[in-house]
């Protein structure tokens, strides 16, 4: 079972990237969906996660600049990053929770985004 990150990239401040996970071995569609982010020097963090049902939730730090979506028939999710701040520069993972689970069962490889002020 694979997670794959992409998407990834340098960009400006007040640009945007869309990073794409695309899921193998399994079918994650009753799964819960995600993307952590790391800065260098911190702590992980969950960015933002959707539900099978395609509920969203959000960090506060990103609400009204990021947006999660998937499309199961892909077995993928992704997020939209706009308006971007060198404070999102980190590595970015996406991960899988089984659906009624209370941990993050999967883990992608990891895709840095940089944001240049």
């Amino acid at each position: 079972v694979q997670l794959q990150a992409s998407g990834g990239g340098l960009v400006q401040a007040g640009g945007s990237l869309r990073l794409s996970c695309a899921g193998s071995g399994r079918v994650f569609a009753d799964d819960r969906m995600g993307w952590y982010r790391q800065a260098p020097g911190k702590q992980r963090e969950l960015v933002a996660h959707i539900s099978s049902g395609n509920t969203p939730l959000y960090v506060d730090s990103v609400k009204g600049r990021f947006t999660i979506s998937r499309d199961n028939a892909a077995n993928s999710v992704y997020l939209q990053m706009n308006s971007l701040e060198p404070e999102d520069t980190a590595v970015y993972y996406c991960v899988a929770q089984f659906r009624g689970g209370d941990k993050w069962n999967y883990w992608g490889q990891g895709t840095l985004v940089t944001v240049s002020s």
